[in-house]
């Protein structure tokens, strides 16, 4: 599209501006206006044909892309409609399939609770069987005890007594009725003397009878009371074995803490050895050290006393050198002197003049010789000072420096004690915390014996007032059917029982097979009131 510019003709500005009008009328009646800075021979209008393909062809793409989203937006909803309508429907294959699920998911849980339920049936059962079994075996091991072992052959031998007494009265029961019968066969007839024979000829047999049945009743029970002595013989025995395999134990034991004992001490003597020698090695090396230092000392002591003899001797062989040059060179001067004399003495009559001025020349050089030599002897003796203040500094700087080598090792050698103290402190906390420790240990291990003790007491009395509250009632039980009742009572108060050891409650520990209920607290039943019932429970 190309902008009208000003060159164009005029007629055609003016059929331009007459469309623009029409247009703008349009627009106006289209209700679009244009701002008053535009410069309408700067615009093209275009039909609103045009201008509607162009806006269509530039929006395509986007009422595409809303359309395809529209579409799939109506498929899905499409779809789930679908499947919201055939989700009940019962005659489809995933009907089918969640019905049989759900019945095989109803069908398992069935099992389950079945198998739950025949779990359960099954445990209490089994925890039945295990109480009674527990029951039952807690009943013998009571019965089984030395004691109730011991109660029972008394509750036995009053059985025996009673079971005596009961036939001597049978007996005399039987000879007072065969008195009274002998008195009436005496007013009978004589022909019943054969049928009271014949009768007593029968009561004889049945007494043989009797008789041989009683022997063998006792034999039998001789021989029970054989058995059970010699099963308490062999429990006796077993006992007596494990009682020295517990003795044999408990010194090996004793045999091992004492040997832990002598380990320990010897460790202990070792570390204490290891510490005295560490200690002696540390004061030999440090003894090493001062006789280190000191022959230092001393080294450096004799190596500036060398030094110094050394530069004193230097100074003499120097000063004896001067003093060499000196008398040279006055020998030297004196034998010029001489010479100068005789050659004056042999030429003092020639020469006066030429003397006078020779001696005064000689005097003036003997005067500058002597000054250069006391120059020169001032020079050296300057020389001499200034060496023996360098090395009185020198001197003093060593000195200072050994004094401040001396206050280090000093300061060192004291903090090296400081920390050996605390060292030593330290060590001495510690063991006097293990000292205390162990103390209170023991006090714990001794308060500790003595509650043990006082609950073996406490278990003790307990057991016994059960086993009196069980021979009480068997005592009572008894009571009522014969007088017989000293093994009993002689049982239940000393605890012997036809041979049985006593109850011991003491310091030595109490015996445990004379408990009257389990582990747990429960009260054993006495179900066992008769001497039969007690043979055959045995």
């Amino acid at each position: 599209m190309a902008a009208a510019g000003p060159g164009r003709p005029r007629g055609r500005r003016r059929s331009e501006a007459a469309v623009s009008h029409h247009l703008e009328e349009n627009n106006v009646l289209d209700g679009c206006f244009l701002p008053n800075e535009v410069d309408l021979r700067q615009v093209i209008v275009l039909p609103k044909a045009e201008w509607e393909r162009i806006q269509y062809s530039l929006d395509s793409t986007t009422r595409e892309a809303a359309r395809i989203l529209a579409e799939q937006k109506e498929r899905e909803e499409m779809r789930l409609r679908s499947k919201a309508a055939v989700k009940d429907w019962p005659n489809t294959i995933m009907g089918l399939a969640q019905r049989k699920l759900k019945a095989k998911k109803l069908r398992e849980e069935r099992e389950e609770e079945e198998r739950k339920r025949l779990d359960l049936e099954e445990q209490q059962f089994q925890a039945a069987k295990r109480k009674e079994a527990i029951d039952c075996a807690k009943t013998y091991l009571y019965y089984q005890t030395e004691r109730v072992k011991g109660f029972h052959s008394a509750l036995l031998l009053a059985e025996v007594l009673k079971e005596r007494d009961a036939q001597v009265e049978f007996k005399k029961l039987k000879s007072d009725v065969n008195k009274k019968k002998d008195e009436e066969e005496e007013h009978e007839c004589k022909e019943a003397i054969l049928r009271e024979q014949e009768k007593a000829h029968q009561h004889y047999l049945n007494q043989q009878a009797l008789r041989r049945d009683q022997l063998e009743q006792i034999k039998e029970r001789k021989q029970q009371a054989d058995l059970a002595k010699l099963e308490d013989k062999r429990e006796g025995e077993q006992i007596q074995r494990l009682n020295r395999l517990y003795q044999l134990e408990i010194q090996r034991k004793m045999e091992k803490e004492q040997e832990e004992k002598v380990e320990h001490q010897r460790l202990y003597h070792e570390h204490v050895s290891n510490q005295k020698i560490i200690k002696a090695i540390e004061e030999q090396k440090q003894m090493e050290e001062d006789d280190r230092i000191k022959a230092h000392f001393k080294a450096k002591q004799t190596i500036a006393k060398l030094i110094k003899e050394k530069k004193a001797e230097m100074r003499r062989l120097k000063q004896e050198h001067q003093d060499k040059i000196v008398r040279q060179l006055a020998v030297q001067m004196n034998e010029a002197l001489k010479m100068e004399d005789d050659r004056l003495a042999r030429d003092i009559e020639k020469k006066e003049a030429e003397q006078e001025k020779e001696l005064k020349e000689k005097e003036a050089k003997e005067k500058a010789a002597m000054e250069s030599i006391a120059e020169h002897r001032a020079a050296v003796l300057k020389m001499k000072a200034e060496n023996e203040r360098e090395e009185k500094a020198e001197g003093k700087k060593e000195l200072h420096a050994l004094m401040e080598k001396n206050r280090i090792y000093l300061e060192m050698e004291k903090a090296k004690k400081q920390r050996q103290r605390d060292a030593s402190m330290e060590v001495q906390k510690i063991q006097i915390q293990q000292m205390a420790e162990k103390q209170a240990k023991k006090q714990q291990e001794k308060q500790a014996d003595l509650d043990y003790e006082a609950q073996r007491e406490a278990i003790a009395l307990c057991k016994e007032r059960e086993f009196q509250s069980y021979a009480k009632q068997v005592i009572e039980s008894e009571s009522k059917t014969t007088h017989h009742l000293y093994p009993l009572l002689k049982a239940s108060k000393d605890g012997r029982g036809l041979g049985y050891r006593p109850f011991s409650s003491g310091r030595e520990g109490i015996n445990t097979n004379s408990q009257a209920q389990d582990d747990a607290g429960t009260q054993l039943p006495y179900s066992c009131t008769t001497a039969q019932e007690v043979k055959n429970m045995k």
